[in-house]
């Protein structure tokens, strides 16, 4: 199987990356911010009590990425909420090159304008050394979910790590991916 290049990813080589160059006057291509990785969390709180609904977390969330998921396990037990340590309350997927920029691309492009009531991004979820965050309330936004198929509609969290050094350079990069900021 050839597999070709993504549309994101030849974009952000084609003008991205030599707008982000102009914009914030890198002396070397390699200095210029660019996607690291992008990680998919899925918790299942209802775990504890039916183990059945975090193997079909699971099973939806490697359905999203086109990447097997693996699960989460509780670090420690805490009694008040009958969960043991090593117990399965999740799973996330780590996505890196050709996968991540298509992942990106199906979420910017099919899964956000699907969201009820979508108004953008908002500019709070940045962590201070230029990684993304943003949480989906429904995780059948995703078109390769089969509605009919879901026993449950779960949130999801998106982690869009990049080399940038900062919030704003990565913030430039973002918008420049089209992922759309509220105004």
């Amino acid at each position: 199987m050839a597999s070709s290049t993504p549309r994101l990813k030849s974009i952000y080589e084609d003008k991205i990356k030599p707008s982000l160059m102009e914009e914030y006057g890198y002396k070397n291509a390699m200095m210029v911010p660019k996607l690291d990785k992008i990680v998919l969390n899925m918790g299942v709180g209802e775990a504890v009590k039916d183990s059945k609904k975090a193997k079909a977390a699971e099973a939806e969330l490697t359905a999203i990425a086109g990447q097997k998921a693996v699960p989460t396990r509780a670090r420690q037990s805490l009694s008040g909420f009958r969960l043991r340590e090593g117990m399965v309350i999740g799973a996330k997927v780590t996505l890196r090159g050709n996968r991540m920029y298509e992942f990106l691309d199906r979420l910017v492009v099919i899964a956000l304008p699907r969201v009820r009531d979508f108004r953008g991004v908002t500019e709070k979820s940045f962590d201070g050394n230029g990684n993304f965050s943003l949480g989906l309330r429904e995780h059948i936004v995703f078109p390769e979910i089969d509605y009919d198929k879901v026993d449950e509609i779960r949130g999801l969290d998106v982690t869009i790590c990049t080399t940038a050094k900062s919030d704003k350079e990565a913030k430039s990069l973002l918008v420049k991916l089209n992922l759309p900021f509220r105004n």
